[in-house]
């Protein structure tokens, strides 16, 4: 009666989505100020300013039908020539706005792009540690996932594993920085050294490898930290964007996709790209929020607020005595469990009111996801729960 795969997904939800809600239902049976929830990478910085100005001026336009129709499949002219315009800008990349296409956010333009590039049984390979849903996408479009594990020093590629498992079958590599789980950053030589890589693959292989280069939290880095921009240094990249993050507007859902001018034949990746736009149902992204997004389409996110949730969480967790790496972008800090099974670590938590997701779908057991993105007040109102856990682990 209905598709087997579809039901696991549907009755089986993602462990932070379910954490999340089991979160809102033991606020309600106990309080709010006795559950600490790290579950979901939600947002807590108010939108710029400029999102309020260009919703207001937006909404009080005189011809709504203008404001609220469709607009054309891969976006509006305007909006895609604003944002190709900002990326030349900040990065010399040359692209043009017809290769820019409109989307529902990063999970729409990851499904998009991959539905795009998968012939039949290409293999996609995740860098752990790496967003979940990745594998669902991979598989809801047809191609098989290729999981490569991470350097625990610092959570960087680890290269030797990475040649291994590059393929004739390899069509692409999703990279992610900064990366959730762990808010690492990949640095440029960490780039550079995966682009040669890939670029002496392709030539063994006779077929390009796309990079597909996920970056939801590019804005989101501290201090002095860049991030490398991989279309500069990779002929053949396709970028998904959100505004998710950089704008903090998740529940808006508009992103985008930009396919290197360079690239082997971008114009006929982009028409794919819209086709499996078309064949996923996708119409057009939110007519209004495209137009916001071309407003502040250079807008900096305030991450000072995050910047000092990191400071304080990754300070009072290491001054305990958790393991974790100090984290240069996003709002996540990925600790080691203080037991190999991290959901019997995480269960144990939860006990304490701490929701902490288990790193086994992110290709990493043995850790657990804390996501920062909360008040700082609960970070602190948090550390004595943190402290019994240690402590219990230590009797």
């Amino acid at each position: 009666m209905y598709n087997s795969e579809m039901y696991k997904l549907g009755s089986h939800r993602s462990v932070i989505r379910e954490l999340f809600e089991f979160g809102k239902k033991r606020m309600a049976e106990v309080g709010a100020d006795k559950v600490y929830d790290f579950s979901l990478g939600n947002p807590n910085v108010p939108a710029p300013e400029c999102v309020k100005k260009a919703v207001l001026d937006l909404v009080s336009m005189p011809d709504s039908t203008v404001l609220h129709g469709y607009t054309s499949a891969q976006g509006d002219a305007a909006v895609r020539k604003a944002i190709a315009d900002s990326i030349n800008r900040r990065f010399g990349a040359d692209v043009t706005p017809d290769l820019i296409y409109m989307t529902c956010g990063a999970a729409a333009s990851l499904t998009i792009t991959l539905n795009a590039l998968n012939e039949g049984s290409d293999e996609f390979i995740l860098l752990a540690p790496f967003f979940p849903e990745y594998s669902v996408f991979v598989k809801a479009a047809g191609g098989t996932p290729v999981i490569v594990p991470f350097d625990k020093k610092d959570f960087q590629p680890d290269f030797d594993a990475l040649e291994k498992a590059v393929t004739a079958r390899t069509k692409a590599v999703i990279v992610n920085s900064p990366n959730n789980p762990s808010g690492t950053v990949y640095s440029e030589e960490t780039v550079g050294r995966m682009c040669d890589l890939l670029k002496a693959k392709s030539e063994e292989f006779g077929h390009p490898i796309v990079i597909i280069a996920d970056e939801p939290y590019r804005e989101l880095v501290y201090g002095d930290v860049k991030v490398p921009y991989i279309m500069n240094m990779y002929v053949d990249t396709v970028v998904c964007y959100s505004y998710s993050k950089s704008l903090s507007l998740p529940g808006e859902r508009i992103g985008y996709i930009a396919v290197s001018p360079r690239l082997t034949d971008a114009q006929g990746l982009y028409a794919a790209i819209c086709g499996a736009g078309r064949a996923l149902g996708y119409v057009c992204a939110p007519s209004m929020f495209q137009k916001v997004a071309a407003a502040c389409v250079d807008a900096v996110p305030d991450i000072e607020a995050y910047a000092r949730n990191r400071d304080l969480i990754y300070n009072s967790l290491t001054e305990m005595g958790y393991d974790c790496v100090r984290p240069d972008g996003a709002f996540y800090l990925f600790v080691k469990a203080l037991e190999p099974d991290a959901n019997a670590f995480a269960d144990r938590a939860k006990e304490l009111g701490l929701l902490i997701v288990p790193g086994d779908d992110f290709g990493a057991k043995g850790y657990v996801r804390i996501s920062y993105c909360v008040s700082y007040d609960m970070i602190k109102r948090a550390l004595p729960a943190f402290r019994e856990l240690k402590a219990n682990y230590e009797k």
